[in-house]
């Protein structure tokens, strides 16, 4: 049969060497933007938050062609993170999707050159509407520059394309500036996980974000008693709740300690189930709350190498169980 496996490729082939201009070249271009900010493009990002957490709408990205797609991206994020955003395209604005756009908008245009005709409708709308129109162009003089509300001016930095001509380097500026104006509206708005949650309930995303609460059994279905219940008994409560542990409470039903399968077999003897529950466990089993993540009890679960966390309330009784299986159903691990 023929070998279907690809020759090993040399250490210095010439692809290798090709991607790391790219990424050296991007990277220079990053390390320019970073410095940027601490001129008209930093004081441009501060108007910009000002004006979009003061606005009663949402944010209408828009861009042609590769610019474009960057819009696409920074409206979703802009949307995930507490902002609301939507993408016009400037092709079907000028047929009717202009009646997206509302007084209560901003208006962010990208554009490289800040010459693409396409968008002139989008921009003359604007103006005639007094809707706020930030430009994000590397061409802070140009058609867009000069009719812009705010202007955050990209550097002018080398594309990665050794042509000059394949949008990369400027691509990737827009891109990680709509992310910075993005996390900086989030950080103003205090946005938490808690909230992050609400926009994103599928997927692994979703399961990370969702509560203890959510997924613990209940009280009523867990394994639980007295220190002084026989490790008879305690063996038949633990076989019966299938989680591999049982709780041991006090008199006023404090979670005081915990026998797990691991506790048993350190402690197999003649004599096991003569003991009592009191005199296996393990004294001050890790535990968590209700209104942590599932990711907190997942990180628990992985670091302590224990299959099972016992949720306890302010008086650190018992209210819930959660066990990696429940991680598996919900797909987080």
């Amino acid at each position: 049969m023929p070998n279907r496996h690809l020759n090993p490729v040399p250490l210095r082939a010439q692809w290798r060497e090709s991607a790391r201009r790219a990424l050296l070249t991007e990277t220079e271009g990053m390390q320019q933007l970073i410095a940027a900010l601490d001129g008209p493009l930093g004081d441009g990002l501060a108007q910009s938050v000002e004006v979009i957490r003061k606005a009663k709408g949402r944010v209408v990205m828009t861009g042609m062609g590769k610019s474009g797609h960057i819009a696409r991206k920074i409206a979703a994020t802009l949307a995930s993170t507490g902002t609301p955003a939507s993408f016009v395209h400037p092709a079907e604005a000028s047929h009717g999707d202009l009646g997206m756009i509302t007084p209560d908008d901003v208006v962010i245009m990208i554009s490289n050159s800040g010459e693409s005709p396409e968008l002139r409708d989008i921009l003359t709308y604007a103006k005639r509407f007094a809707v706020p129109l930030i430009a994000i162009t590397s061409a802070p003089d140009s058609t867009l520059g000069k009719e812009a509300d705010i202007v955050l001016p990209l550097p002018r930095a080398k594309e990665a394309c050794p042509n000059g001509l394949a949008p990369t380097t400027s691509t990737l500026l827009q891109l990680a500036l709509g992310d910075a104006l993005a996390i900086a509206l989030l950080e103003d708005k205090g946005f938490s996980a808690h909230d992050f949650r609400k926009f994103h309930p599928g997927g692994k995303l979703g399961a990370q974000l969702k509560h203890v609460r959510d997924i613990m059994h209940a009280r009523e279905e867990l394994p639980l008693g007295p220190e002084s219940m026989a490790m008879a008994d305690v063996l038949i409560v633990m076989t019966t709740r299938s989680y591999g542990c049982f709780g041991v409470t006090d008199a006023e039903g404090r979670l005081m300690g915990i026998v797990t399968d691991g506790d048993l077999r350190r402690s197999m003897s003649p004599d096991l189930l003569k003991r009592t529950a009191g005199a296996v466990m393990t004294k001050a089993p890790k535990t968590i709350e209700p209104d942590a993540l599932a990711s907190e009890a997942l990180e628990q679960l992985n670091s302590r190498k224990i299959t099972s966390l016992f949720v306890i309330d302010a008086e650190n009784k018992p209210v819930g169980l959660v066990h990696i299986h429940d991680l598996l159903r919900i797909g987080l691990v």
